[in-house]
């Protein structure tokens, strides 16, 4: 008799809120999964993965996994259920939605989504649902929005150099990004440079993280100054003859102006806001004046700030000023998800929208379930929301207002999820969801070129079902499922994505298992002219009037004080500048064995990251009495949190760092990080800026 196991290879892609999107190798061993692996002969993931995604088995063979629909038999948060079949779950969920909007009308109910899947079915399909029942709308602006805003109004359009490209830089700039824990393929390119061509990689953040230690230059500067940094580096391309006066005058909109604006923004102002040297600050122009064939490698988490749309766009201004776009191996690059469209038309139910339904922004969920005017848009107040892909309760900014909204009497949520999370736990109804090797999906890679296929690999458990059915069944009870794009499986809606797209369909696709849609040289280094309608780089930036992939409904307006935005690349302080009160700044930067809430819960992620730190420099740990490993709170006007520090030399005198998103109960008092930053808007269309914090440090009593 054959003992040995059966092994074979299945092919997916990384469905986490990661701009890598891997191809995977997984393996599959009688029906379980093994190791995941980067598919080798993908060239952009080029057989290398995270090594929290590796371990996945670990994840989805999980024994805490939710297997059962559960309905809440305690008062609410206190965590107590009683299980229910699938049918009586939905008929619950069905019937609270239609009382809450018998009372209030249809706005009152509020799907809320987020990337926990980057799938386009199994994510997107809940806009279905909310556009054929007029339910409020969704304007997802926590991760992207103060990024690609600044990225806009700078080059016109969402797209770059391909990014494996850096391979073949002379300097590859990783700015405001830990890539060796939040995108590991940009590291693979950035060393095949160092490797062959003796390029120097240059890291900027604000700590001495995993990446900026293979750094060959590493900038440490303080939150929020970017723009003055990118400021005095442009200074200094203009006064020492490096800018590319021929690339400027045919590329650009306004290039004297910009260099008589940078006249007064010198090294020495720089150095004086973002912690740097005079040295550095010009060591770094030179660097990146004289090496044209310099990568500019823009991440999210600098713009994680209230001036980061700011930050972003001068930054990305320094490669018009070097004219480096003109080179391969050159320009810069923040994201490619304006050139790998697939039209998601039916998925989403877009022809079933009402442009008369307001939007509520999904940052502000603590103000909207507390019910801040300003946050409802004159509307009636939220008092029914399905939870798909996300852990507001834990990851969403002002914890305290998001939890006290959560625990309202006149609040039904029902949260479709794998793990008891933050906000399952303040649910009313809970349902077990499958992982992305347990149905079918199909996702595009932003930092990358690739449109990649997400089979169903293995049968899921007993009990959990997939987004899609969720989405389906409901519209079937709220008597919506006769209308466009229900009706249908997921691989219907992935054929017709990809017939449109002129990709085949899914099983040709199943064979092909990704497409790249690198757009051609010309077209990705805008040596056709950039995105805006002149063809030129805006050094001006129209703030408030450029079209933007990110940019809200007009029903919401302008979202932050955009009257204090620059004419030029500039430093502004719309930041919680640090104060007599609160003379920290905190960042809370990504753990490199968690992703967001996600791998919160897998022994190995757990272990590998201890418990929650807060990274201090020694001397300012000596002046509030701290050692290494003592109880430390820090807070603010929000709140106030307990960690244990860690001294740490590799960061700014008054700044503090805390990685990772622990879960709520992993902190002492059963409240984490988020408990901290801030739910308003920053200019001009919103966004999240959790790396923008002032903040108290002091030793726990």
């Amino acid at each position: 008799m054959n003992t040995h196991p059966r092994i074979h290879i299945g092919h997916s892609a990384c469905p986490h809120d990661c701009p890598s999107t891997c191809a995977l190798d997984v393996e599959i061993i009688d029906g379980r999964i093994g190791r995941l692996h980067g598919a080798k002969d993908n060239t952009y993931t080029a057989g290398v993965i995270c090594a929290k995604v590796a371990r996945y088995a670990d994840r989805i063979h999980h024994p805490e996994r939710l297997l059962k629909p559960l309905v809440r038999a305690g008062a609410k948060g206190e965590a107590i259920w009683k299980e229910a079949s699938w049918e009586a779950a939905l008929d619950l969920v069905a019937e609270k939605f239609i009382a809450a909007e018998d009372k209030y009308s249809s706005e009152t109910v509020w799907p809320y989504f987020y990337a926990g899947t980057m799938g386009l079915v199994q994510r997107d399909g809940i806009e279905r649902l909310r556009h054929a029942k007029k339910y409020s709308g969704f304007f997802g602006s926590i991760c992207t929005n103060l990024a690609w805003t600044g990225w806009m109004m700078g080059a016109g359009a969402l797209r770059g150099p391909d990014p494996r490209e850096m391979a073949k830089s002379d300097c590859v700039v990783i700015w405001g990004t830990n890539a060796v824990v939040t995108q590991v393929n940009v590291m693979t390119h950035a060393v095949k440079a160092r490797k062959e061509r003796r390029a120097k990689i240059v890291v900027i953040d604000v700590y001495k993280n995993a990446t900026m230690k293979q750094a060959d230059m590493g900038l440490v500067i303080k939150p929020g100054t970017d723009g003055a940094l990118a400021c005095a580096v442009m200074h200094v391309l203009f006064r020492e003859g490096m800018a590319d006066w021929a690339y400027l005058e045919r590329y650009t909109d306004d290039p004297k102006g910009l260099e008589a604006h940078l006249q007064t923004k010198t090294p020495e102002w720089a150095a004086a806001i973002t912690g740097l040297s005079v040295e550095e600050i010009e060591d770094f122009a030179r660097l990146v004046g004289t090496r044209k064939k310099t990568y500019f490698r823009l991440g999210y988490g600098f713009s994680r700030q209230r001036n980061g749309s700011v930050n972003m766009h001068a930054a990305l201004s320094i490669a018009a000023v070097t004219g480096c776009w003109q080179y391969e191996g050159g320009g810069a690059f923040h994201s490619n998800s304006g050139v790998l469209k697939l039209d998601t038309g039916l998925v989403e139910g877009k022809t079933l929208r009402d442009p008369s339904v307001r939007y509520l922004d999904h940052s502000r969920i603590g103000p909207v379930l507390t019910g801040a005017p300003d946050a409802l848009y004159g509307g009636p107040p939220v008092t029914a929301m399905l939870i798909q892909n996300t852990n507001p309760a834990n990851v969403a900014p002002e914890q305290r207002l998001v939890r006290k909204g959560f625990l309202r009497e006149d609040l039904f949520t029902c949260v479709h999820e794998q793990f008891m999370t933050d906000t399952a736990k303040l649910a009313d109804v809970v349902l077990p969801a499958t992982m992305f090797l347990e149905h079918d999906d199909i996702y595009k890679g932003g930092g990358n070129q690739h449109i990649t296929l997400g089979p169903k690999l293995i049968e899921p458990p007993e009990g959990p079902r997939t987004n899609h059915y969720v989405i389906e069944e409901l519209a079937k009870r709220l008597g919506v499922a006769h209308l466009p794009g229900f009706g249908m499986t997921e691989r219907e809606h992935i054929d017709i994505m990809l017939q449109r797209k002129g990709l085949g369909n899914f099983d040709s696709f199943k064979e092909q298992r990704w497409a790249d849609l690198q757009p051609p040289f010309e077209e990705a280094h805008f040596l056709n002219g950039f995105g805006h309608p002149d063809g030129k780089f805006r050094f001006r930036p129209d703030w408030t009037g450029q079209a933007a992939p990110n940019r809200p409904p007009k029903s919401m307006g302008i979202l932050g004080p955009y009257e204090r935005l620059p004419e030029f690349p500039d430093h502004v302080d719309l930041i919680e500048v640090a104060d007599e009160e609160h003379p920290f700044r905190l960042a809370t930067s990504p753990a490199r064995n968690f992703l967001n809430s996600s791998f919160t819960e897998t022994p190995v992620s757990k272990e590998k990251e201890g418990r929650p730190q807060l990274l201090i420099h020694p001397e300012d740990a000596a002046s509030v009495g701290l050692a290494d490993g003592d109880r430390v709170e820090i807070g603010n006007m929000r709140g106030e949190v307990v960690l244990h520090a860690k001294l740490f030399d590799g960061l700014r005198r008054g700044v503090v760092i805390a990685e990772g998103i622990w879960p709520n109960s992993a902190h002492e008092r059963g409240e984490g990080i988020n408990v901290l930053t801030g739910s308003d808007a920053p200019a001009p269309y919103g966004g999240a800026a959790v790396h923008d914090t002032k903040v108290w440090v002091r030793a726990a009593s």
